[in-house]
């Protein structure tokens, strides 16, 4: 199964957030979206890193509460790791676990596609391995 698939089965939103913006703004966007991790753009609204929830607990962790006022641009990962709609599930596990992220946005060129996070690809496996199991029962009681 190709990175597209899951796109067409999750939808396209990806909600994104100014590397100027504070981490107090961040941690708001992610509660009230009930998502992980956000796009970070620059001020041409270009994609340049992923800020998670882990990135902002590193941080009030370093800085206490301070930490809510500081820029994004200070606690996002610096490592943007983006994949191609092309890429199949089993590449993209590789890519997540070899560069220990969880929320890889989609590219072609410099458009961004989407977001797929680690829940998705979980989510995406169960549904293939119910499938093939529904396949194998049918087959055996035939």
């Amino acid at each position: 199964m190709l990175v597209e698939a899951i796109l067409k089965t999750k939808g396209r939103d990806v909600v994104t957030i100014p590397e100027t913006a504070k981490l107090d703004e961040a941690a708001h966007l992610l509660d009230a979206n009930a998502i992980g991790a956000l796009v970070v753009t620059d001020a041409r609204r270009r994609p340049v890193a992923v800020l998670s929830e882990r990135d902002i607990v590193r941080e009030m962790a370093l800085h206490g509460a301070a930490a809510l006022t500081r820029p994004v641009s200070q606690a996002m990962t610096p490592a943007f790791v983006t994949a191609r709609p092309d890429a199949t599930l089993n590449e993209l596990m590789v890519l997540m676990t070899d560069r220990r992220v969880r929320h890889v946005p989609v590219m072609e060129g410099n458009t961004m596609l989407g977001i797929v996070s680690i829940g998705d690809i979980v989510k995406t496996k169960i549904a293939d391995m119910e499938a093939e199991a529904a396949a194998l029962q049918a087959y055996i009681l035939s």
